[in-house]
């Protein structure tokens, strides 16, 4: 259990090279065209993000994982990923997602090759599996023996923080403040959890259209730091 826990640990690290530095998610085009514009925004946009997308859309994969790997049910897993996954509508997006997962799943790989690899990386060669973020994340926690609410919790963690990391690059925050935000946006896990845990896997969703279209035009911008 210890060794589950600080496993866990180690892939929550924002230092974990995953890729996760290089995308903003659109993040960067609302910070060009001034719609977020300080602190309160920026925390609004993410108790936003994760009641209606990374909860409703991520987190089913993460859901399926625990429902279908167990039995093997391997192409209802991966039915679920390609449903979450195409509901993304900016080509920038779905790819920075395809690598991170892709980057993940091969770091670690190397760091536990005693876990059982075989079913995602053949599905991968296959192209049945996208191997995104999120499933990569979910199978990972699985095989560790996390228990499905914190997977579902430490994934919505990673995602507050990436997108707190980008927003000190973008915005005119210190340190601090973005410290402040996350203790302030982790509580809402809670929440988070309450929603997700009444959803099947294949009533997946996501309601971030502002976002979306953030996401779309991020690839026009004049001057960018981010891939996406």
């Amino acid at each position: 259990m210890n060794r589950n826990w600080l496993a866990l640990q180690q892939l929550l690290d924002s230092a974990l090279p995953i890729g996760g530095f290089s995308h903003s998610f659109g993040l960067e085009t609302m910070v060009q065209e001034e719609q977020l514009t300080d602190s309160r925004a920026l925390e609004a946009y993410v108790q936003t993000m994760l009641r209606q997308s990374w909860v409703t859309s991520d987190a089913m994969v993460i859901k399926a994982v625990y429902r279908d790997a167990e039995d093997g049910e391997w192409e209802r897993l991966w039915a679920v990923e390609r449903l979450v996954h195409t509901q993304r509508l900016a080509a920038e997006s779905r790819s920075g997602v395809e690598k991170m997962g892709r980057r993940l799943l091969k770091l670690a790989a190397d760091m536990w090759p005693d876990l059982h690899w075989q079913p995602v990386t053949e599905a991968v060669r296959g192209g049945r599996c996208l191997s995104t973020h999120p499933m990569a994340h979910g199978y990972i926690c699985w095989q560790l023996g996390v228990p499905l609410r914190q997977a579902m919790e430490s994934y919505w963690y990673t995602c507050i923080v990436t997108c707190m990391n980008s927003a000190l690059r973008l915005m005119s925050i210190g340190q601090t403040e973005g410290q402040r935000l996350i203790a302030r946006l982790t509580p809402l896990t809670d929440e988070a959890w309450s929603i997700a845990e009444g959803l099947e896997p294949e009533e997946a969703y996501s309601n971030m259209p502002m976002a979306e279209l953030a996401m779309i035009h991020h690839e026009t911008l004049y001057s960018r730091l981010f891939m996406s």
